[in-house]
């Protein structure tokens, strides 16, 4: 947007400038204003696929979405337990804890579009979180114990 403020602040401010005559005049003031929510707006339509958003690291609203499935409250400690740590190390997490079933949980993630998917379910007992890349769609298991260090490192 261009907010045209013609001469009113140029005249209570004494603004003048040499025009091309190298006489006096007064200037005609302008002011550029971008929208925040055209910018977001425009970011989300270059930025989304055919499953939803896929937000760049610097606009997420929150860069990791840690998502915890099945029912054993293990899985639900160790997602919290992710986030706490990641939120010690300035890192803002949402994390699903809901009680809908995984798929529905796992659309919603590629709806939202957070940059990192930590996944905390069946691979627990094996000693494994899967860390998805929300943009390139890559997914791996890592080991509980380096899931914060993966996370940190696929975010820099």
């Amino acid at each position: 947007h261009i907010f045209q403020l013609g001469r009113k602040y140029a005249d209570a401010l004494g603004l003048k400038v040499l025009d091309q005559n190298g006489k006096l005049v007064t200037v005609t003031m302008g002011s550029y204003g971008i929208g925040v929510s055209r910018a977001v707006a425009a970011v989300a339509e270059a930025t989304c696929d055919d499953k939803g958003l896929c937000w760049p690291v610097a606009l997420a609203p929150y860069p990791v979405h840690v998502v915890a499935t099945g029912k054993d409250q293990a899985v639900f400690d160790e997602a919290e337990r992710i986030a706490r740590e990641l939120e010690a190390r300035g890192v803002d997490v949402l994390v699903d804890d809901r009680k809908a079933s995984p798929g529905v949980k796992f659309a919603d993630a590629e709806i939202m579009g957070m940059p990192v998917i930590v996944v905390v379910g069946r691979g627990l007992a094996g000693g494994v979180v899967e860390l998805r890349d929300r943009r390139t769609g890559e997914k791996r298991e890592v080991a509980v114990a380096d899931a914060v260090a993966e996370v940190l490192a696929a975010l820099a």
